[in-house]
């Protein structure tokens, strides 16, 4: 499934007004500036993985509502085949194969993750993201270097980690292959997905 980023901009705009969250506080929510937020709310940025975690959690949607604009329906439990679930391609070449999209009240958000493999990041810093809670990544193909605040790792099939995600964390593909791995995005005690 291809997302529409004006449309999922649009969601964000009518629930942050609906709620009366002004963009300053959106902003705050997010980690931005109030000029970066609102260039993401218009829809004229890519909208990354962190900050649409970051949105649904303060607009107190699911992410996939916030993506879709459709709620998760099933309460008990939600069996995905192989290759199926709900994919999201974003700019920067990583497809989340959302594994769990219509199960309510998750308390994590499973995904599978193909990290493209970009002969131009192979000699630059590792963009890191931040988001509360923690993250578990298992490496299921190829080859990945994580990076981890001011370290790095290179985790290759069968790889585990665990890790405060309110910390730096990012990782690339390399060895010339795409890497695909399984994250698991939770929650900080106290709090649920929706």
């Amino acid at each position: 499934m291809e997302l529409n980023n004006k449309e999922i901009a649009h969601r964000i705009a009518a629930l942050r007004e609906d709620l009366g969250l002004s963009m300053q506080e959106m902003a705050e929510a997010t980690g931005r500036t109030v000029i970066e937020y609102a260039a993401q709310e218009s829809g004229e940025h890519d909208l990354s993985f962190t900050f649409l975690h970051k949105c649904a959690k303060a607009l107190q949607v699911d992410l996939v509502e916030l993506l879709t604009g459709t709620a998760p329906v099933l309460n008990e439990y939600q069996l995905v085949k192989s290759g199926e679930g709900l994919s999201i391609m974003r700019s920067s070449g990583f497809e989340y194969l959302h594994k769990a999209a219509s199960l309510k009240n998750k308390l994590a958000e499973p995904f599978v993750v193909t990290a493209p493999y970009i002969e131009e990041e192979q000699n630059k810093p590792i963009h890191l993201s931040y988001h509360k809670g923690q993250e578990i990544d298992f490496i299921l193909s190829g080859t990945l270097k994580f990076a981890y605040e001011d370290k790095i790792e290179i985790m290759k099939p069968g790889d585990f980690i665990m890790y405060d995600s309110g910390k730096g964390h990012g990782m690339i593909a390399i060895d010339g292959a795409p890497c695909t791995f399984l994250a698991v995005v939770i929650d900080p005690p106290n709090t649920r997905f929706i």
